[in-house]
């Protein structure tokens, strides 16, 4: 790598140097080098991205810059396409773009999602952590007005207090226990969440 940027350190200090004596034709000019990347694939797996959530950009994950890692990448948008894993922190929304120059040269970024993980705690994603984008067996919810609910923090840390915890996930609703006091969509297949008061 420091041998490829003092290459092209050395070329872009002489692109305007007159052609040696006695040498004919115009002097060689480079073209402007374009950072290569991380990768073929914008935040492919395993990728890291700067920190923000709105803006954001792909960098070396051992850099300072970096935030989180990709865990998983997916074409199209997140509602039509697989779940991310259980213990994602945050989902990236990536839009289509047509950049004059693009991660593999084909001239485009296709819309996707990137499931990230944050290099360093918290993790909202975790069992009871207070986010994420799936909710999953350890988490707490609290409830909303027209029978929905959200998912906060077990420990009270989050912005609303418990008032019910996700102990299993089942199939159907009769599979839960007789303990269960609020049903929980989950997703996947097992869809159901029993929730007990905490």
């Amino acid at each position: 790598m420091g041998a490829a940027l003092a290459g092209v350190v050395l070329l872009a200090g002489c692109r305007d140097a007159p052609p040696p004596d006695g040498a004919g034709g115009t002097a060689a000019v480079a073209s402007p080098v374009r950072p290569s990347g991380y990768g073929a694939v914008f935040l492919d797996v395993g990728e890291c991205s700067s920190f923000g959530r709105t803006s954001f950009t792909e960098v070396s994950c051992a850099g300072e810059r970096a935030a989180a890692r990709v865990t998983a990448r997916h074409d199209g948008t997140a509602s039509d396409g697989p779940p991310c894993p259980p213990a994602t922190d945050f989902v990236l929304h990536i839009s289509e773009q047509r950049p004059a120059a693009d991660e593999d040269g084909d001239g485009t970024v296709p819309r996707g999602y990137a499931c990230m993980r944050n290099l360093q705690p918290p993790h909202p994603g975790d069992p009871g952590g207070g986010g994420g984008p799936r909710t999953v067996v350890g988490d707490c919810v609290y409830a909303l007005d027209g029978g929905r609910v959200r998912e906060t923090a077990c420990d009270g840390s989050g912005p609303e207090e418990p008032e019910f915890e996700v102990t299993k996930a089942v199939v159907a609703r009769s599979d839960c226990p007789a303990s269960t006091a609020l049903y929980v969509r989950l997703g996947g297949t097992a869809p159901v969440g029993c929730a007990v008061p905490v």
